[in-house]
């Protein structure tokens, strides 16, 4: 299975925070134009509107954009007014998330041991096989028993796909080793994890679930948007009392603090995959 959505009509613009701040002013206007240069070009894609995000800006557009439409879209940023082109990445379509599994493993498949793969082990093996060139795995592997009881194995995998699913159907119903048993990959539905939600950063119900009005902190779990920590969290705000004295945070650096996971109070932030609830 591949995720789905609105974001097959998005492009991605990678730039500097003073870039997307002189652009972003002249939204209305920028819109209004490319889809003037569209028109010029006799394409059916236009801009419904553009929205800053912390790495850059997010053009969406009415349907997905061909190659000829990023490169307009490419040159007209580029050589915008107060726009430095050094500064603007080059843009991208969205990647979206395949779920695969793979099947055919015992769980102890090493020989007269009873020590099973891990996680590292498959990522190693994965990365050895010449059938995974060129993919990039969105996280890392799940080793899970078939069964309480069982002596095979299923490996969950999740990998970065382009909008034609072409890894994944490069994929799906090859064969391949691990050891001496041969390994057979599956498509699969949506990894089989306890859901995350993205907005209180608790575990156990998607984001369209939560309850809570305003947004966490995944850092601190302050009532704000995560990229807003630096300018919101208390601890990268300067405090002149002597017994807890605290420096400001410099402009443009990111949060040096540490702080403890909501979830589990380990030391990571709340959507670390070391989390014991990952």
């Amino acid at each position: 299975m591949t995720t789905k959505g609105l974001l097959r009509k998005q492009v991605i613009i990678p730039m500097s925070k003073d870039n997307v701040n002189a652009f972003i002013k002249n939204s209305l206007l920028h819109v209004s134009s490319m889809n003037c240069q569209f028109q010029n070009a006799k394409s059916e894609t236009l801009v419904d509107y553009i929205c800053a995000k912390p790495l850059g800006i997010t053009v969406v557009t009415n349907k997905v954009a061909q190659p000829s439409d990023l490169i307009l879209i490419d040159q007209y940023i580029k050589n915008s007014n107060k726009v430095n082109a050094l500064q603007v990445e080059e843009l991208r379509l969205p990647k979206f998330k395949s779920y695969l599994k793979i099947i055919g493993i015992p769980y102890y498949p090493h020989n007269n041991s009873h020590e099973c793969l891990t996680s590292s082990d498959i990522e190693e093996v994965l990365k050895q096989n010449q059938i995974f060139d060129n993919i990039s795995l969105a996280s890392k592997p799940r080793v899970i028993k078939v069964l309480p009881k069982s002596d095979m194995f299923i490996i969950w995998i999740d990998i970065w796909n382009d909008q034609s699913k072409t890894n994944a159907k490069m994929l799906i119903n090859r064969c391949f080793n691990i050891g001496k048993y041969i390994a057979t990959i599956q498509g699969a539905n949506m990894n089989l994890a306890v859901p995350q939600c993205k907005n209180c950063w608790k575990w156990g119900y998607a984001t369209f679930s939560c309850r809570i009005q305003s947004s966490k902190c995944v850092k601190c779990n302050g009532p704000y948007k995560s990229e807003n920590h630096r300018d919101f969290g208390w601890c990268c705000k300067a405090n002149n009392k002597i017994n807890s004295l605290r420096l400001e945070t410099k402009k443009g650096e990111s949060c040096p603090h540490k702080f403890k996971c909501l979830n589990c109070h380990g030391d990571h932030q709340a959507d670390s995959n070391t989390c014991l609830f990952w």
